[in-house]
């Protein structure tokens, strides 16, 4: 079996690499390809994935390249973990749009949708090059915004499914809380990708006992430090939001502590030129500890067990997954991508049943798959007039003085990565 990896020079990959020797029995992988157009990055995170291979006994091989079609010929599932513009561009997301007093944020409200911007032609080009060298392919996507970029693969009639690391974080944390296997908790999770909530907790599967009343009397105060929301918050609801409700809920608190300190791109700025300087030693044989602050917690086993069920119907049965809605959540058109529990295996990812949602929670999701379907059609035709109609109808901004300005701003920062601009 051959995997490829689009964006494999990330400080991310690591992780990645640890669960994939892990977790070989549920994935045997013969041959791991690490594509990334930074040859230097290349260098460095490659020779410490071969080494976590030796470590942990895993028979792979690993190769890296600079060349895209050579690196996903013949691969059976190319996992793409891109980030269009580095994290250069991640700062500007999240530093332009505080100028209207608005979030500043690298996958929601207007840096959100810059980033959709860049980063939607590029996957698709490369999802186009894997088709004509391996039209079977699966492609999961971890490449942020993910609901918007999966329903462009999906659009475009490729073999895709997206992935966020979102839901396997609570389902780790709360079975930490309730001193059980997390193969035991089972989340009632729904939305989209970085909108979602549990609304339901349960012990040995759907069927099982709903616990979350008891989580939230127990260990409310926890989780609502964890989520940075105060603890009436979470009574009031009864449900757990995911963190980046925080950008809805408390938005302009958000704007404050956003003013007053350094961007959380440059933060990991700093945090990737240590990881890489520890990648380039070649004593270290194991994923290192400051990994673990720089994000995407539990993505390796979330995508050790997609793409698992994806190629060889061997994960778990029911997983976390980004995928067509086709009438799961009533108020949305069929072709809305949405982030809920769904049965997969070799033939995709089919949601199951989700019971009727209150409309404080609708009503939001609504908003926001209105306002994906535009900032889409942007991406795919550009204009001005398309990035102003989904600034404004973006739940964050929704003012037109705002969106005028933010129009501007945005493709002042990101002109060099719109053909259109």
């Amino acid at each position: 079996m051959k995997l490829a990896v689009v964006g494999g020079g990330s400080t991310y990959t690591p992780e990645l690499i640890d669960g994939f020797a892990r977790l070989r029995d549920t994935l045997p992988i013969g041959e791991l390809v690490l594509v990334d157009p930074s040859a230097d990055r290349l260098a460095l995170v490659g020779g410490l994935a071969g080494r976590i291979f030796a470590k942990l006994g895993h028979p792979g091989r690993i190769t890296t390249t600079s060349d895209l079609d050579a690196g996903v010929a013949g691969a059976d599932a190319v996992l793409l973990q891109l980030r269009v513009g580095g994290q250069a561009a991640r700062h500007q997301d999240e530093t332009w749009p505080l100028e209207c007093g608005c979030v500043g944020q690298e996958t929601t409200g207007a840096g959100g949708l810059a980033k959709a911007l860049r980063t939607v032609p590029v996957v698709l080009d490369i999802a186009d090059r894997v088709r004509r060298s391996n039209p079977d392919a699966w492609i999961i996507d971890f490449t942020n915004p993910v609901g918007i970029v999966t329903r462009a693969l999906l659009e475009a009639g490729h073999k895709a499914v997206g992935l966020c690391n979102v839901a396997i974080g609570f389902q780790r944390k709360f079975a930490n809380l309730l001193d059980v296997a997390p193969s035991d908790v089972y989340l009632e999770h729904v939305g989209l990708n970085h909108l979602t909530w549990e609304r339901g907790v349960r012990i040995g599967g759907p069927e099982g006992e709903d616990v979350l009343p008891k989580l939230l009397a127990e260990h409310g105060d926890a989780l609502a430090d964890d989520l940075r929301l105060p603890r009436s918050v979470l009574d009031r609801l009864g449900v757990v939001p995911s963190y980046y409700l925080r950008y809805f809920y408390a938005h302009d608190e958000v704007v404050r502590e956003q003013r007053t300190k350094p961007s959380r791109a440059s933060e990991v700025a700093a945090m990737e030129k240590e990881l890489l300087e520890m990648y380039g030693d070649p004593a270290l044989d194991e994923k290192p500890a400051l990994l673990a602050r720089r994000g995407g917690a539990f993505y390796s086993e979330a995508a050790v067990d997609l793409a698992a069920s994806l190629l060889r119907g061997g994960g778990s049965p029911v997983q976390v997954v980004n995928t067509y809605n086709n009438g799961t959540l009533p108020f949305l058109p069929d072709n809305a991508v949405i982030e809920v529990q769904a049965r997969v295996g070799t033939d995709g990812a089919v949601p199951l049943a989700v019971p009727a949602l209150d409309p404080l929670y609708a009503g939001l999701i609504a908003n926001v798959t209105a306002y994906e379907d535009l900032a889409l059609d942007a991406a795919l035709r550009g204009g001005r007039d398309r990035v102003f109609k989904a600034l404004l109808a973006n739940p964050l901004i929704g003012q037109y003085a705002y969106a005028d300005q933010l129009t501007d701003e945005l493709i002042a920062h990101n002109r060099e990565h719109l053909a259109w601009a």
